[in-house]
């Protein structure tokens, strides 16, 4: 079904064009054990590898895609906000919200960082949605499918836990970008539809914790493990013919609705 799994272990810091030893990408194809770890294109002055940063990431999905490659990609970080955001700004889509997202938090730009967009946007608009978004309840901040779960953070919770929702804020904008670079050659789950399309590539949402003890760490660090157990399960849940039954979770319409809006996390059941 496709060529190849990719796992992406995400990271929200410092800025898009800062290498960064938290982003990690891992690879399986179908019929080979294991996940292989896909090294950034640039190298050192000693010819060593370098850690990818954000910018390169993207576009390494952009030229799989443009070059025919069927790839699932999941990637470790929101891709949305609560339903009380879309409310709270009149959206009724996701396009929607990209194109609202990124005219406050532009950290697809090459030197701007998520901790400059806050600070800024929270000096200047205290007392707007955005500042007031800071000061939800945990509760209401979380999204449904963070709910469903022991463990994911809130996209808002920068003090409490600041990884996720910085990773949320860095990479969403560059999920507008692939977007526009290459229009309807590449799935966003569930957001253009719940089912599995047959002939694009998929970008989905995971949460590596649901599986990353599934498999031996070996000498992998947290990141890189995170990213390999992520290729790994969807490769193994294809092998077992499961993996489009992840892609239908129990949800009533009403949760459908709003996980439409929200996003889902592959896996979450």
């Amino acid at each position: 079904m496709f060529d190849c799994f990719l796992g992406i272990g995400y990271s929200g810091a410092q800025t898009p064009l800062t290498r960064l030893k938290g982003l990690q990408v891992y690879a399986a194809r179908p019929g080979l054990r294991g996940a292989q770890r896909w090294d950034c294109p640039q190298t050192d002055s000693r010819s060593e590898c370098l850690n990818w940063n954000r910018r390169e990431v993207a576009e390494r999905l952009r030229d799989e895609v443009l070059q025919g490659t069927r790839f699932l990609a999941g990637m470790d970080h929101g891709f949305s906000m609560p339903v009380s955001h879309f409310g709270r700004h009149q959206l009724d889509a996701w396009p929607a919200f990209l194109n609202h997202f990124l005219a406050h938090w532009p950290t697809h730009e090459d030197r701007v960082g998520v901790d400059a967009v806050r600070r800024r946007l929270l000096q200047q608009q205290r007392n707007s949605a955005w500042g007031a978004a800071q000061q939800d309840a945990p509760g209401e901040a979380l999204r449904l499918t963070e709910r469903w779960t022991v463990s994911a953070r809130s996209v808002f919770l920068f003090d409490v836990h600041g990884v996720a929702a910085k990773a949320a804020h860095a990479g969403i904008p560059w999920l507008k970008w692939l977007r526009d670079e290459v229009g309807n050659r590449l799935h966003f789950w569930p957001f253009d539809g719940w089912q599995l399309p047959t002939d694009k590539s998929v970008i989905v949402e995971v949460h590596p914790s649901i599986f990353r003890r599934r498999y031996p760490r070996e000498r992998r660090e947290s990141d890189e493990h995170d990213a390999y157990a992520t290729a790994r399960w969807m490769a193994d849940m294809a092998a077992r013919g499961a993996l489009e039954a992840c892609f239908q979770p129990p949800l009533t319409p009403m949760e459908r609705d709003v996980a439409e809006l929200e996003g889902w996390m592959l896996g979450v059941r």
